[in-house]
């Protein structure tokens, strides 16, 4: 008797997908690693150049110091790594991408595109107005406002942490324009909602400038702006995108009118007195 040929196991299961998000990850990582080998080498210039806008901030005669005996070696290793995350973040976002496209319609592959592509730019962008305009000026305004006798000596792992959360926190809300699109693009509110609320959103902008900036008037406005503008701009952009609820009811009064082709007739009173004598005809002959 011939041996019975093995089933092929089927595409898509749920460990066919783990393995593929295991195997993704580790490119990813891989991804990291290999731009971080790169960078290592350069670490001290890389910190050089980013501790730059501070040490131009600082008053003659001082400079940064480690209070750690490992922190002049670690700690610039620590933002050669960053870098190499932030390098990566294409690569990252694309490696995301093959992950969940295989779930996904095609009028949404072509939307989630230009959507990665743009919310990396962004968050480059934001990176790059903190560091060239926003950390000369909160560095200078705390340099100057020390009190006499005391010497601003920064730490380099403080500076790193604190420079780190600002780049985020930029990088973050310059994705304002995205966020507006994906709402508009979910249905949840629409392109003239938001423009209502207005006000709100730019009471809000200063309020997360608040919070997340140094406690001077300029840092919190140089976030608070860049965030309206691109609210403003998110909300010209949304106009151009259809909510996915409308292009769900489309489709289906598009699916109704194409049915067999066939036009439906509303029934009145008579006709529906009509099928019901006819029904209780059928019952009685059975």
């Amino acid at each position: 008797m011939p041996a019975q040929a093995k089933k092929p196991p089927p595409k898509d299961t749920f460990i066919s997908h783990l393995l593929e998000l295991r195997d993704r990850l580790l490119r990813s990582i891989l991804a990291v690693l290999i731009v971080f080998l790169i960078a290592a080498p350069f670490a001290n210039t890389l910190y050089e150049y980013f501790a730059a806008p501070l040490m131009a901030a600082l008053p003659e005669g001082n400079t940064m110091i480690s209070t750690e005996p490992h922190g002049p070696f670690f700690v610039p290793f620590k933002f050669a790594f960053a870098v190499a995350v932030a390098v990566a973040i294409p690569y990252l976002l694309y490696q995301l991408w093959g992950f969940v496209a295989p779930g996904l319609y095609v009028n949404e592959k072509r939307l989630v595109v230009p959507l990665m592509a743009s919310s990396t730019l962004l968050f480059y962008l934001g990176i790059a107005f903190a560091y060239y305009l926003v950390f000369p000026i909160i560095f200078t305004f705390f340099a100057s406002t020390a009190p006499e006798g005391v010497a601003v000596m920064t730490e380099i792992n403080a500076y790193l942490s604190f420079a780190l959360k600002l780049f985020f926190a930029f990088g973050i809300a310059f994705e304002v324009p995205i966020a507006t699109v994906l709402l508009v693009k979910a249905g949840i509110t629409t392109p003239e909602r938001l423009a209502a609320k207005r006000p709100y959103i730019i009471v809000g902008a200063f309020v997360v400038g608040m919070m997340l900036t140094p406690p001077d008037i300029f840092s919190q406005t140089m976030l608070a702006v860049p965030v309206w503008v691109l609210f403003e701009f998110g909300v010209v952009m949304s106009r151009r995108i259809k909510p996915r609820n409308a292009d769900a009811t489309g489709d289906q009064q598009a699916d109704a009118e194409d049915v067999s082709g066939e036009e439906f007739t509303e029934f009145d009173d008579e006709d529906m007195d009509g099928e019901f004598t006819a029904a209780e005809e059928e019952l009685d002959k059975l």
